[in-house]
């Protein structure tokens, strides 16, 4: 029987700050900017992966053991990317990275995207330093040291309005999670970016959980709702979104959560906000 209470906790929520955060996409910011500058990607639905140059780990400074099959010509510079087995397989990946059993068979369906060389510009003197002369460094490094499992993800130049809009419905019809939007001039920024941004069905965010609310009625002996602190230090419940098996094995206290909303109320507040998955 699941023990109901809650805990508040006196530390802060733990947020990489030294890797590309993406800001939520605003149309009305968006407008006065020009669109010939960005550049335009899909938004992989999997599990962060940072390659220090010796070592994969996830956004939360957590080692990632792939097989050594995987990890074959990994280069010696960093790469930022993400683990991917396709559109809606998060659950899969996110339990493989997870897991400290080695899955062979799995592993062989994963896939490591990049989409930037954070380092590139100082370590190999680019000019101008670009997202396109950066991915060209990998580019140019695989072709003499092949790995099958690294990708490279296609940085599409948007070319107006209507191409960004076709391009992120055919997305988005066909399952898969967004669009990512950069500005091609520019260094590897490190934090939450105004130049990197995600553009969604829905508005989505982190949540640090700090307690649970009893459930009712069908719900009884399992939680109700996740009590959650924001990153902007707001308390919230998220009782929408969770399935059977996470009410009775909730995200334990501590953890970081993902969660969707539909805009703010009056206080600042995510309104509808739903319950999506827990960050690796």
């Amino acid at each position: 029987m699941i023990k109901f209470f809650f805990l508040f906790c006196f530390y802060s929520l733990s947020f990489a700050d030294e890797i590309l955060l993406l800001t939520q996409f605003n149309k009305q910011d968006f407008q006065n900017k020009n669109l010939h500058e960005y550049v335009m990607s899909e938004k992989l639905d999997g599990v962060r992966g940072i390659w220090n140059g010796k070592t994969l780990k996830t956004r939360k400074d957590q080692i990632i053991t792939p097989p050594s099959f995987f990890m074959k010509n990994f280069p010696s510079f960093a790469l930022d990317g993400e683990l991917w087995m396709g559109r809606n397989n998060f659950d899969s990946i996110s339990s493989l990275i997870r897991t400290t059993h080695i899955d062979i068979n799995l592993w062989k369906k994963v896939s490591y995207n990049v989409f930037d060389v954070p380092n590139a510009c100082e370590e190999f003197n680019l000019n101008p330093c670009s997202l396109e002369n950066r991915l060209q460094v990998l580019e140019k490094y695989l072709q003499e040291n092949s790995n099958p499992y690294i990708k490279i993800i296609p940085q599409i130049p948007i070319k107006n309005e209507k191409h960004l809009n076709d391009f992120y419905e055919n997305i988005v019809k066909n399952k898969g999670e967004g669009v990512v939007i950069r500005k091609n001039l520019g260094s590897y920024e490190r934090g939450r970016s105004k130049q990197a941004l995600k553009l969604k069905p829905y508005n989505d965010a982190e949540c640090q959980v700090i307690g649970y609310t009893k459930g009712k009625g069908k719900f009884e002996n399992q939680i109700g709702a996740l009590i959650c602190k924001t990153i902007d230090n707001k308390i919230i419940k998220i009782g929408s979104g969770l399935k059977d098996k996470d009410r009775k094995n909730p995200p334990s206290i501590g953890a970081i959560i993902t969660y969707k909303f539909s805009g703010f109320t009056k206080n600042s507040l995510p309104r509808f906000p739903v319950f999506l998955r827990i960050r690796e």
